[in-house]
């Protein structure tokens, strides 16, 4: 599927920007944009923000959203869920913001609301280009992202807090890992998420007892230590099991 724009008619009120997660097997990552300027004009801009768009007057909200990222991965069923809606007052106020929004909006001054969306990829599964706005576009650590553009500083404390909480009653986290992976990734993913000290061993103990995970035969290949066993989710069997909850702690 390629990313197309039904018309040309952008509504200038109403925004998205999503959140990408991604996981490196010891960092959470998140994906910020640099952003670009068009008809070639170029100011001394290296802020970078969260990727997002205005939308279209017969586009879907979330619509939108998956054609920002489908732009960006080349990916059009990425896990997404919306964080919530985001209009203060001030959000389109600091100076560099204001500068860009006159070189390329047609009315820069418009009051903006964004709906925000978080993603969960695995980074390895993409390969992510600029799109839109986006002059560059690079894997941060989450603990590393600095001062952003906009409200977006805000919008991702919105958006790793809706993670946390939905970790505790589903398996999404699985969706950052590969097929196949060491159960030191799934205990240091979670634990990196949650900002948190959990216990290994009971971690992994509990979480092997809910029986979503599936060891494999195949084992970590050029590691410098003793190769782990792989396991894999099976997701079925935590969609066709109504009894069980998904706990681990």
């Amino acid at each position: 599927m390629e990313a197309t724009k039904k018309t040309n008619n952008i509504n200038p009120t109403v925004s998205v920007d999503c959140v990408v997660f991604g996981f490196d097997g010891s960092d959470l990552k998140v994906l910020l944009v640099q952003r670009d300027l068009r008809d070639n004009l170029d100011i001394d801009d290296d802020t970078l923000v969260l990727p997002g768009d205005l939308i279209f007057e017969d586009e879907d909200i979330l619509d939108a959203a998956s054609r920002v990222l489908l732009d960006l991965t080349g990916i059009d069923n990425l896990f997404l869920e919306q964080i919530g809606a985001f209009g203060n007052l001030d959000r389109l106020s600091k100076d560099k913001d204001k500068i860009w929004l006159d070189l390329v909006r047609p009315t820069p001054d418009s009051r903006v609301i964004t709906i925000g969306y978080f993603a969960l990829v695995n980074i390895k599964n993409y390969t992510i280009k600029p799109a839109g706005f986006a002059k560059h576009v690079i894997w941060k650590d989450f603990n590393e992202v600095g001062e952003l553009g906009f409200d977006h500083n805000d919008i991702l404390s919105a958006a790793i807090i809706k993670l946390r909480n939905k970790l505790y009653h589903e398996p999404v986290g699985f969706k950052l890992l590969p097929n196949q992976f060491p159960l030191n990734h799934l205990y240091t993913l979670y634990n990196t998420i949650l900002n948190s000290k959990l216990d290994r061993r009971n971690f992994l103990r509990r979480i092997l007892k809910t029986g979503f995970l599936k060891e494999t035969d195949n084992f970590q290949e050029g590691v410098p230590h003793k190769p782990a066993r792989l396991y894999t989710f099976v997701e079925k069997k935590f969609t066709n099991d109504n009894n069980q909850k998904f706990k681990f702690y």
